[in-house]
Formats: C-alpha cells, structure tokens, sequence
C-alpha cells in the first residue's frame, strides 16, 4: 500500500471523526428545543434519551456483522449519511413518532458510525506503525466544539430546528460520501499493507477472540464515558447549585472541558508515542481523578472549573487508546472486538448520569463527584491490559517506515 494512499485514508477518516462530533453536538446541545417541539414532558424524555444509547449498541453489534461481509469501510460510508439525515427528521417532525422514529434511526446509525469509525483507526494505526488514534478523536472532539457553537447560534437567534440542521448537512452529507471513496481497509486495500489486513484475517488465527480477555478493556470504557457523562450532564448543575455560580458562568465549564478534551488529544499521540500507551493511561487516569477531587473539594466557581479543566485533559486519552488496546489484543478480529468494546461506550453512558444523580439526591453533589473519582481509578488495576505485542504506536515499540506517512 502506497503511503500516498494511506494518508488519503488518514485524511478522510478524520474528516469523518469531524462531522460525527459536528452531527452528535448540535443534536444533544439542543434537546430542550427537542422536547418543546414534540411537547415530550419531563417524564417521557428520559425514556427517549435512554432508547438512544440502547440502539446505539445494537446498532454496533450489527456493525460487526456487517463489517465481516461487507467491510467496515462500505458500513462507515453509508451509516454516515443515515445519521445526518436522522438530524433532519428530528427537526422536521412534529407528532411523537415523527420524533420517535428519527431519534430510533439516529441511534442506530450512531452506533454503526462509531463502531465501523474506531475499525478504520484501529486498522490505519497498524499500518502506520505509531499512535494516531488520539489525533481521530480530536477532529472529533473539534467537531465538538464547532457542533456546539452553531447549535448555539441557532438558540440565540430562536431558529427552528430544521433551519439549524439543513446547512450542517446539506454541507456534510455529500462532503463525506466523497470523501469515503478513499476510507482505507482490509477489503479496499485488497489485502496489501498486511498491517491493514490484520483487522480481518492476519496475526492470530482467525476466531481467536474471546470476550472475557476483552472485559478488562469494556470496564474502562465504561468508567472514562461514565466520567464524561457526568461532566455533560452535570457540571452546569453543580457550578450553579452546589458553587452558586451565575446561570452564564454555569455554562463554561463543559464548553471548557470540550477545548481541554481537544488539547489533550492533539498532544497525545506523541505521549504515546514517545512513553507508550500504558504510562499515559495511567497518567491520564490520575490526572482525571485528581479533576474530580478538585470538582468535589471547590469552593468558588472557578475552582470547580479548574476541576473540570483537569477531567478534560485527564479523560481525553482514555477512550482512544482503549481501542487501540483491543485491536492489538486481537489483530485477527479487530473488527470485532471494536465493535464490542464500542458498546461499552453506551453502557458508561446510560450507567453515568442518573447513578451520579442518585448519589447527589440521597446525599449530596459533592458525595456525588466521588463516586466517578473512585471509578476512574480502578482504571490502574487495568493499565497493563494496554500493553500490547508491539507498538509504541500502542505499547512497545515504533514500526520503522522508509517513508514517514504524515
């Protein structure tokens, strides 16, 4: 395989990871504007939020098989576009169902998009011989940010949903359909670049995985979503009822741990490229919890922000390098094993919210915040399941290359 052909894959998968965070931030920045169109009460919005990570993991479960037919690249190419234009149906709906049906597609498409997303890195990290999970996630995480902020523009200036949406994929949409002619995988590689191919069908002897040798990587994944979703979901309550913060300053503190979160993984494929994947886990997990005792022990406003500072550069390279530790565990089934591991993602995030909520109405927020404190350090006990068969790019060593990739 051409290295030309490999930073073209590089390219348009990042492009991908981009419009993913755009597609995913103005959907979920927007869900009081949601339930005011569809006139959900507060009692049945919950059940709608809740059904969409449940589908999600279906719908990464349906990438695996999918991906062993037909391979993950041609499942990113077309789920893509199906979850942008779920976005569409969720702003152009007005019964119940009309909602209902868009956000059940979205949920699905989301999870093949992720799982089939995560495949590709897996792959093209092999190939490239060093860490470059870390730089996917932060084009998403800049999609993030840039989702966010339209999402915002179109709150402050009162537009419909559909009028938000239909710019962001009219441009996106077609944007990366073109660009998935040169996604990079096992079967458009045609098996050249035998670190590509690995992904389904070299290293280990094909049904070499096991789930239980994987379980290790599940609960760190879920613990690193657990703890970002309780930054989404409750940082602006916290600032606000727990530090007396303004309703404005309440909130900065995600949009903070957005920036952070972006930093974080713009800068850590060189940690794990010159440390190696464990030490920045590990450093990572410290740094988090750390964030979370700050969060916990604050007094002022701008003490529980420094605290949400810390859990962005903490939890930011937890979940790439999660992944990447299970496509060197099995490098015959990466595929497969991503698109477990991608369900655990869903489970931290319906576990994180309402358990941090519990804690905090049967004691209180502070009492709250220590529980995630305590779950990302369990992440120690596993750091050593990050260690792989080679790899700095992931563990031990860095590939030699003739012709250094980009």
């Amino acid at each position: 395989m051409t290295d030309a052909r490999l930073r073209h894959g590089k390219a348009s998968l990042a492009l991908s990871f981009f419009a993913q965070g755009v597609a995913f931030a103005i959907l979920v920045t927007r869900i009081p504007a949601i339930q005011k169109q569809y006139g959900w009460s507060d009692a049945v919005l919950p059940v709608f939020l809740a059904a969409v990570p449940v589908l999600a993991g279906v719908g990464s479960l349906a990438a695996e098989a999918l991906a062993r037919r037909v391979g993950p690249a041609a499942v990113l190419r077309w789920s893509q576009p199906m979850v942008l234009l779920s976005l569409l149906g969720v702003g152009g709906g007005r019964e119940m169902w009309h909602g209902a049906l868009a956000l059940g597609l979205f949920g699905v498409s989301v999870g093949m998009l992720d799982a089939s997303m995560n495949m590709l890195g897996v792959s093209l990290q092999r190939a490239y011989g060093r860490s470059i999970m870390l730089g996917f996630h932060a084009a998403y995480s800049l999609g993030g940010i840039v989702g966010a902020s339209l999402a915002g523009l179109g709150a402050h200036w009162e537009l419909s949903l559909l009028v938000s949406y239909l710019p962001v994929v009219a441009v996106l949409a077609p944007t990366v359909l073109v660009a998935s002619r040169w996604y990079v995988d096992a079967a458009s590689a045609g098996g050249a670049g035998g670190a590509v191919g690995a992904g389904r069908g070299g290293g280990k002897a094909a049904g070499a995985f096991s789930f239980r040798l994987l379980l290790p990587l599940c609960m760190v994944m879920a613990i690193a979503y657990i703890g970002d979703s309780t930054v989404a979901n409750w940082s602006a309550k916290y600032l606000r009822d727990v530090l007396g913060s303004s309703e404005a300053l309440a909130t900065v503190p995600y949009n903070v741990y957005m920036v952070t979160t972006l930093i974080g993984r713009s800068v850590g494929d060189l940690g794990v490229r010159r440390f190696g994947a464990v030490a920045v886990v590990r450093c990572g997990a410290v740094v988090a919890a750390v964030g979370f005792g700050v969060v916990a022990a604050a007094r002022t406003p701008w003490m529980g922000m420094a605290g949400f500072t810390l859990l962005g550069l903490g939890l930011c390279v937890i979940v790439p390098q999660t992944f990447a530790a299970a496509g060197r565990m099995f490098p015959a089934d990466s595929d497969v094993a991503v698109a477990r591991l991608n369900v655990f993602n869903y489970v931290g995030f319906l576990v994180g919210s309402p358990l941090v909520g519990a804690v905090g109405d049967a004691w209180n927020y502070r009492a709250a915040m220590l529980v995630p404190m305590g779950l990302v350090l369990v992440t120690l006990v596993y750091a050593r399941s990050f260690d792989g068969e080679g790899g700095r790019y992931g563990g031990g060593h860095e590939r030699s290359r003739t012709v250094d990739v980009g």
